[in-house]
């Protein structure tokens, strides 16, 4: 639009959208505004006053980043990768304030709270038999009782959650054999737990939260209130779909932490490899021991067999995280179906089949945790965090033990009273795990067609160059003598 003295430009839009940048261009040559006086104009300008202002409405989170700008990938920028440059040790320390030893000692006793967390809450499982026989309660009430560098540092972490989980099996059932009381099985974890919250006030220092990610030249991220970060957590498909997959682990890791003691058992006695468990007798059996030793393997395995899979495709395809946890779950699924069906004939092939998929299964815990880092900008994270914990222990490992518990008593009352019922029962219900696993693939699936475009707005965002627009700014700079200033779009007379 031309008007006396000025001239409006519309120097590009994005994707067809109807928001724009207007710019007001000062048409006296050699004038301009703040930094910029002084400077020669392009042929061409018109002129006009020196105290013209250059007015640019702010950036909105659906826009891209301006084309030409420096070290961001497109046709009209530097071509560089989209991972930010992470600084040497040296530079490390002086951002953190912490040595290379202590943030060791930090991670040590970080996996060390991890490991104890999962080890006291599948202590129960390794005695869940003689628990019920104790209280004489069936499966449902059993339900009740369960309710890059930062790659590799997850992967180091997220190991402590089936090792944690099988020493909670082997600590369970050895403890009670060795005291020859199952109630000493639980009196072993709080002890530990007293010495990791000495650990924790002692060692632990949290350093400044994605100082690392963020440009030295790039102005700090502001915190936001709770709810504009709901806001922003629930336009994030990538954070969604990851969080509902995650939730699939859960379910499918609550059920089986649980129940696959008292499963493999019910097999042996079906089998008649194992006398049952009759009022007054101690429940025994090896099989809490032997799958404690099958998840710390499976678990070390998985979880440093997914992070090295989706590190390696990372660099020929930039979806390689959500696709290695949906393989994961996606192939899990058959074969923990398979280990419930062969059961009933062959109680070492049942071993094999959880053995590959718990192998599976455990490739998802440190890429999940990876995806959220980098989808969510730092000021987020702890909400993010603990919208996901939440999440998944609702829907997932809280109430999956009590479900497959409701439904394996419905099925026996409808049955005659029998061990074999007993197994039966217990069998098609643990079978829902396999399905609620493919569920979770296809979420992770789903995670794959949004990540790359989530990843990069986060990145943008950390380092200063896309500002997020909140659901009510509609307003726009006006720097005038180098001092900016917002004004409502509507007080601008075009």
């Amino acid at each position: 639009m031309t008007g006396s003295g000025t001239t409006w430009r519309r120097p590009w839009c994005s994707g067809g959208a109807e928001r724009q940048r207007l710019q007001w261009a000062p048409n006296r040559v050699g004038s301009s505004v703040g930094p910029e006086r002084g400077r020669a104009r392009p042929p061409g300008t018109m002129s006009g006053s020196d105290t013209a202002p250059f007015l640019s409405q702010a950036d909105d989170t659906d826009d891209g980043p301006v084309p030409g700008t420096p070290g961001l990938p497109g046709s009209m920028g530097n071509s560089k990768s989209e991972d930010p440059e992470v600084p040497d040790r040296e530079g490390l320390q002086h951002i953190t304030g912490l040595s290379p030893g202590h943030s060791a000692l930090i991670v040590a006793v970080l996996c060390y709270i991890n490991l104890l967390n999962y080890m006291d809450r599948f202590t129960v499982a390794g005695v869940l038999p003689d628990i019920e026989q104790f209280f004489d309660i069936g499966d449902s009430s059993s339900g009740l009782i369960q309710t890059d560098q930062r790659s590799r540092m997850l992967s180091v972490f997220y190991f402590a959650i089936p090792v944690g989980s099988g020493l909670g099996y082997i600590a369970g059932s050895k403890v009670k054999d060795m005291a020859g009381d199952w109630h000493w099985a639980l009196r072993v974890t709080p002890g530990l737990g007293v010495v990791a919250v000495l650990l924790l006030f002692l060692v632990v220092r949290e350093p400044p939260r994605g100082a690392v990610e963020r440009h030295s030249d790039s102005p700090p991220l502001n915190p936001t209130s709770w709810w504009a970060d709901l806001r922003a957590l629930a336009r994030n498909p990538s954070f969604i779909l990851s969080s509902l997959g995650f939730t699939a682990v859960a379910f499918v890791t609550g059920s089986l932490a649980l129940w696959a003691p008292a499963f493999l058992l019910r097999s042996r006695v079906v089998l008649g490899e194992t006398p049952p468990c009759l009022p007054g007798d101690s429940c025994s059996s090896s099989d809490s021991l032997i799958f404690g030793l099958i998840t710390c393997l499976t678990g070390v395995l998985g979880v440093g067999l997914g992070v090295e899979i989706s590190r390696r495709l990372r660099r020929s395809n930039p979806r390689a995280d959500p696709l290695v946890c949906a393989a994961g779950l996606l192939g899990s699924a058959p074969f923990l179906f398979l280990s419930l069906a062969c059961a009933r004939g062959s109680i070492v092939a049942t071993y094999i089949f959880i053995f590959i998929g718990e192998t599976l299964l455990s490739m998802n815990w440190a890429v999940v945790a990876d995806i959220l880092l980098y989808v969510v900008i730092p000021t987020r994270r702890s909400t993010a965090e603990a919208f996901q914990i939440v999440l998944s222990h609702l829907l997932g490992d809280a109430g999956s033990p009590y479900l497959v518990g409701l439904i394996s008593d419905r099925l026996r009352r409808s049955w005659p009273p029998s061990f074999l019922s007993e197994f039966r029962a217990l069998q098609f219900s643990l079978m829902l795990c396999a399905f609620v696993g493919a569920l979770g693939g296809a979420a992770f699936l789903g995670t794959a067609i949004f990540i790359e475009g989530d990843r990069r707005q986060a990145q943008l965002q950390v380092q200063g160059l896309l500002r997020e627009a909140g659901p009510t700014d509609d307003r726009i700079v006006v720097p005038r003598r180098g001092r900016s200033t917002r004004v409502p779009v509507s007080s601008v007379l075009i």
